[in-house]
C-alpha cells in the first residue's frame, strides 16, 4: 500500500513538473548561505556632445519641397489651355460650316 501511495505521489509530481514545464515556469530549489548585502556602485553620468543636427527634406531652399505641387499646377494649366484651344477650334469650325439649319 505504501508503494502505491509513493508511486501516486511521484506520478503527480512528474505530472505537475511537466505541466509547469509546458507553462514555461521554472521551478528551482536553492540552498545557500546568507552573506552580507553589497550595494552596487552609483551610476556615472557622462556629458553628451553637441545635439545632433536634424535632417530636413523639403522646403529647405534647395528646391526639393515644391516640385510636386509645381508639376501638378503646370499640368493643370496645360490641360486647361488645351481644353480652351480645342473648344475654340470647335466653335470656329461650327461657325464656318453651319448652314443655318
Amino acid at each position: 500500500m505504501n508503494k502505491k501511495i509513493i508511486g501516486a505521489v511521484f506520478g503527480l509530481a512528474v505530472l505537475a513538473a511537466s505541466s509547469a514545464a509546458s507553462a514555461h515556469v521554472d521551478v528551482a530549489v536553492g540552498v545557500g548561505i546568507p552573506v552580507g548585502v553589497v550595494a552596487p556602485p552609483p551610476p556615472v553620468y557622462v556629458a553628451r556632445g553637441p545635439a545632433p543636427v536634424p535632417v530636413v527634406y523639403g522646403g529647405d531652399g534647395y528646391g526639393y519641397g515644391d516640385w510636386h505641387a509645381r508639376e501638378w499646377r503646370e499640368r493643370r494649366e496645360w490641360r486647361e489651355r488645351e481644353w480652351r484651344r480645342e473648344h475654340w477650334r470647335e466653335h470656329e469650325w461650327r461657325e464656318r460650316h453651319w448652314n443655318g439649319y
